[in-house]
C-alpha cells in the first residue's frame, strides 16, 4: 500500500512538473515571440530613420555642392573684376560704362553726347549740353587707381606717407590734364567734372586730402562720385526744363491768349443758350397757363346740366352765356 501511495504521489508530482514545464515553455516562447516582434519593429523603425537621415544628408550635400559651385563662380567673377580694375584700358571702359548708365538714366539723349570730339581734337568721355551760360560741360571718367591702391595697402606710416604723396601728385596731374584739355573758352563751360567710379575713393579724397580738392577747385575741376553725379544730373535736368520753359514763354502766352478767346466765345454761347432756355421756360409757362384755362372751361362745360324733356332749355341764352362765361 505504501508503495502504491508513493507511486501515485510520484506520478502526480511528475504530472505537475510536466504541466509547469509546459507552461514555462509556453511563457518563454511567448516572451521570445514578443521580443522578436519588438526587435523587428525597432530594426524597421531604425532602418526608416536611417534611410530618412541618409536622404536628408544627401540633399544637404547637394546643397553644399551647389553653394561651393556658386562660391567658385563668384570668386572667378571677383578675380575678373580685379583684372578689369588692374588694367588701365579696361578700368577706363568700366568707368565710362558706369558714367554712361548714370547719364542715360537721368538725362534725355539730346542733352548729352558720349565720346564727343572738341575743337582741339580731344575726345570727352561725356559732354553734357547746357545753354550758355555756363555752356557745355565735360565729364571725364578716367582716374589713377594704382596710387590709391598703394595707399590702401601701405603697411606702416612711412609707406602710407609716401603713398599719400604719390596719390596727391597723380590726382593733381590728372586735374591739370582735365583743365587743359576740356575747358575751352567760348566752347565749353569754365569748369569740368572728374568722375570717380568709387564712393570709397571719393570719400578718401575728401576726408584725407582736402588741400588737393581745394587745388582742383581753383582750376575749376570738380570731383564727383556716382551718388553726387546722380544728384547733379537731376539738378541739370531741372535747369534744362526751366530754360525750355523760358524759351517757350512767348508760345505759351500766345496759346493762353487763344485759350482766353475760346473761353470768351464759349461764354457768349453759354449766354445765348441760357437765353434760349429762359425763352423755353416762358413758353412752357404760357402753354401751361393756356392748358389750365382750357381745362377750367372744360370743367364748366361738363358741369352744365341739360334736361332731356326740355330741349329748348339747352338752347336758352342764359345757359349759353354761362358756358361762354
Amino acid at each position: 500500500m505504501l508503495a502504491e501511495s508513493q507511486a501515485t504521489a510520484q506520478a502526480q508530482l511528475a504530472e505537475r512538473l510536466q504541466a509547469q514545464e509546459r507552461a514555462l515553455t509556453r511563457g518563454v516562447e511567448e516572451r521570445l515571440a514578443d521580443l522578436s516582434r519588438r526587435v523587428g519593429e525597432s530594426l524597421e523603425k531604425s532602418s526608416l530613420q536611417t534611410h530618412s537621415s541618409m536622404s536628408e544628408l544627401k540633399e544637404r550635400l547637394v546643397a553644399i555642392d551647389v553653394a561651393q559651385k556658386n562660391i567658385t563662380e563668384l570668386s572667378s567673377q571677383v578675380v575678373g573684376l580685379q583684372q578689369i580694375l588692374d588694367n588701365k584700358q579696361t578700368r577706363g571702359g568700366f568707368g565710362e560704362t558706369q558714367l554712361q548708365n548714370l547719364v542715360a538714366d537721368v538725362l534725355p539723349p539730346s542733352a548729352y553726347s558720349l565720346q564727343a570730339t572738341l575743337s582741339n581734337g580731344m575726345r570727352a568721355d561725356c559732354l553734357i549740353r547746357l545753354p550758355k551760360p555756363p555752356g557745355d560741360i565735360v565729364v571725364d571718367s578716367k582716374f589713377p587707381l594704382e596710387s590709391y591702391r598703394a595707399l590702401c595697402d601701405a603697411a606702416d606710416d612711412l609707406a602710407r606717407k609716401e603713398a599719400g604723396k604719390r596719390f596727391g601728385a597723380d590726382i593733381m596731374a590728372h586735374v591739370r590734364a582735365i583743365s587743359e584739355k576740356y575747358i575751352l573758352p567760348g566752347e565749353t563751360a569754365d569748369s569740368a567734372l572728374m568722375f570717380l567710379p568709387s564712393e570709397a575713393v571719393y570719400a578718401e579724397l575728401h576726408a584725407r586730402f582736402p588741400d588737393i580738392v581745394e587745388k582742383a577747385h581753383r582750376v575749376r575741376v570738380y570731383t564727383v562720385s556716382p551718388t553726387t553725379l546722380w544728384a547733379m544730373l537731376h539738378t541739370i535736368r531741372a535747369v534744362m526744363k526751366d530754360v525750355r520753359m523760358r524759351e517757350q514763354a512767348g508760345v505759351i502766352q500766345q496759346e493762353v491768349a487763344k485759350l482766353m478767346d475760346d473761353v470768351g466765345r464759349l461764354s457768349d454761347r453759354a449766354a445765348n443758350l441760357q437765353r434760349h432756355f429762359d425763352q423755353a421756360v416762358e413758353d412752357v409757362r404760357q402753354i401751361r397757363t393756356s392748358t389750365e384755362k382750357i381745362a377750367a372751361k372744360g370743367e364748366r362745360i361738363r358741369d352744365v346740366e341739360i334736361e332731356d324733356n326740355a330741349p329748348e332749355a339747352a338752347l336758352a341764352p342764359p345757359a349759353i352765356r354761362r358756358v361762354e362765361g
